[in-house]
């Protein structure tokens, strides 16, 4: 989903204008980027911003993607109904028109949603946009066998028993046989909800919600040259090298309130050795690591004991929260009481440790992160992991609760390109080990995730009892957090993210009560029951509230933490000089 910082930067000293900034940038100061500012601010265009990271892509398709930083880079190239805004912090959260004129016409009873579309919006080839590419956009989300891994909510909330297929297999003769959303003209769109749902203005900012051209649609090769809306175009991908954006000269700034389109090229190169990446940083080679989990340790000790790194380095919350979960598919942990063990046999503080210390995160204790309503920071803490100690004591008996007083086998899932999981799970080993339980480690290629983990058969056929993951907000609500981990209805063949495999119809029918409240406060009543719920069901071991220490290169321009980009820099305004 959804990933975890923002690379954001040293600010122009005394705020003057952009011509005079290339030599007179200064650093503000550890944490700048934490104090909801815009450093650096700019108007100026020109260069190349060169971004990093340590994971490839998972797709280029927006209607497939599902990483937190691919969403940032889609910033770049697409553009969706409604999107978030480009401001720091908080306010980033708050939804804005794009394609759409304006905010929508909602119903009286909240079931129905119209919008105009704006004029002079176009694709990158110069046609103009229209209602019905927004639907076809749209409409792929349905076609999960051919396009799978991006996120499902609009499949949930708007096939209301049409059980539609996807235009690959839509019988329409302009495939835009989808009930529920109407086209009466070319600027107008009509969803029709079944029930009224107070987060369906959310789904429809996400990259998955983009327009597609049905003419240049070829199904799973469309990733290799999606269409471009947004002031960039794809000039080249490959998988495992990278992409090059460069102008879209058919993008009318005028028609664009988000994105100021400022450098000439944008580069993107995926890495497989981090410290590499991170030495490429602090020499000012690369300008920002867009994955936002922040700098290994290595160059977290050369950072915090040099003072001009430091002043270039900040240490902000991400929203995410690094967890393990237990598929209840895979024996013994079809058990409750053998999740226990597991759950008190765990060392938090060495979990903590193998992440990377205090800066990489606050001890874990639930699976909500604050800035969320119905959360409850540390204060809700059912089995102590804030205390920082293993109960082994605890864990024996729960292993002989569940009727393996002996220990058990099992396997750890992690990705091979997230050291800090790596060592994450190699404590977590350890611990276990002192209370009978043997795990092995396997390390998957992580941009395989949506594959190997995210496709239950395979995760039951190589035995993955345990699985490593991280976890932001899809957007800022309980269900953009937890709604694609914990709705049973959210379970997928490929691309699932409900590994804990649970189908609970309280649990789902909490998510419908907080869709149709009248209020993000009501709502949150209902998503810390969920929080509850889950925790009392032993589904998952919260490593951390997650921190990164992010370092940016001072060149870059118009930076800032932005909780609508999961806490990273946001693309669609940042310039370099």
């Amino acid at each position: 989903m959804v990933a975890a910082v923002s690379l954001t930067a040293a600010a122009c000293g005394g705020g003057g204008s952009d011509d005079k900034s290339s030599s007179t940038n200064k650093a503000l100061g550890f944490d700048a980027l934490t104090k909801g500012k815009v450093l650096n601010p700019s108007t100026k265009k020109g260069g190349t911003l060169k971004l990093m990271s340590p994971q490839d892509v998972d797709f280029m398709d927006p209607t497939r993607a599902y990483y937190g930083f691919v969403w940032d880079i889609q910033r770049l190239y697409v553009r969706q109904l409604l999107a978030t805004d480009s401001k720091p912090g908080a306010a980033g959260n708050q939804l804005v028109p794009d394609l759409a004129a304006a905010m929508p016409e909602v119903s009286a009873d909240g079931k129905t949603y119209t919008f105009k579309l704006k004029d002079g919006i176009k694709f990158d080839d110069g046609t103009a946009i229209t209602s019905k590419d927004v639907k076809y956009g749209i409409e792929r989300q349905f076609a999960q066998d051919v396009l799978s891994g991006g996120p499902t909510y609009l499949i949930n909330v708007l096939d209301q028993g049409q059980k539609y297929p996807g235009p690959y297999k839509d019988t329409d003769p302009d495939k835009l046989g989808l009930k529920s959303v109407q086209t009466p003209d070319d600027k107008t769109i009509v969803f029709k909800l079944k029930d009224a749902n107070s987060d369906f203005p959310y789904m429809l900012a996400m990259g998955s919600a983009s327009p597609v051209p049905k003419a240049k649609d070829d199904g799973a090769k469309y990733n290799n040259h999606p269409v471009a809306s947004g002031p960039y175009k794809v000039e080249s991908f490959t998988p495992g090298k990278g992409a090059v954006f460069v102008r879209n000269t058919n993008w009318d700034p005028k028609t664009d309130t988000i994105r100021t389109g400022l450098p000439d090229r944008i580069e993107f190169t995926p890495t497989t050795n981090p410290d590499d990446e991170d030495s490429r940083l602090l020499s000012g080679s690369i300008d920002y690591d867009i994955n936002g989990s922040g700098v290994q340790q290595a160059a977290k000790i050369k950072i915090l004991q040099n003072q001009k790194l430091k002043a270039n380095a900040s240490n902000p919350h991400t929203g995410y929260i690094r967890y393990m979960v237990f598929p209840q598919t895979v024996k013994p942990f079809d058990n409750i009481h053998c999740r226990k063990a597991v759950i008190y046999a765990a060392e938090p503080t060495s979990l903590q440790t193998a992440r990377g210390g205090p800066t990489s995160g606050d001890l874990g204790a639930n699976m909500l992160p604050t800035g969320i309503a119905g959360s409850e920071g540390k204060s809700y803490d059912p089995y102590g992991l804030t205390d920082g100690k293993p109960d082994v004591a605890k864990a024996k008996e729960e292993l002989k609760a569940c009727g393996k007083e002996g220990g058990f086998k099992t396997t750890i899932a992690v990705r091979n390109n997230r050291e800090p999981e790596v060592k994450t799970a190699e404590s977590l080993q350890a611990s276990l080990k002192a209370v009978g339980i043997d795990a092995a480690i396997d390390q998957y290629d992580g941009k395989l995730s949506s594959s190997v983990i995210g496709a239950p058969d395979n995760v039951k056929k190589k035995n993955y009892g345990i699985i490593v993951m991280g976890w932001g907000a899809d957007y800022q609500t309980g269900a953009g957090f937890l709604q694609a981990l914990v709705d049973g209805r959210f379970i997928l063949d490929n691309g699932n993210n409900n590994y804990s495999m649970l189908n609970d119809k309280t649990v789902n029918g909490l998510f419908d009560k907080a869709a149709a409240a009248k209020s993000p406060e009501e709502a949150g009543e209902f998503y810390k029951q969920i929080n509850h719920n889950i925790m009392e069901k032993a589904l998952y071991l919260p490593i951390n509230f997650d921190k990164a220490l992010v370092y940016v290169n001072p060149r870059l321009k118009n930076v800032f933490l932005s909780e609508g980009q999961g806490g990273r820099l946001d693309l669609a305004v940042v310039g370099v000089n």
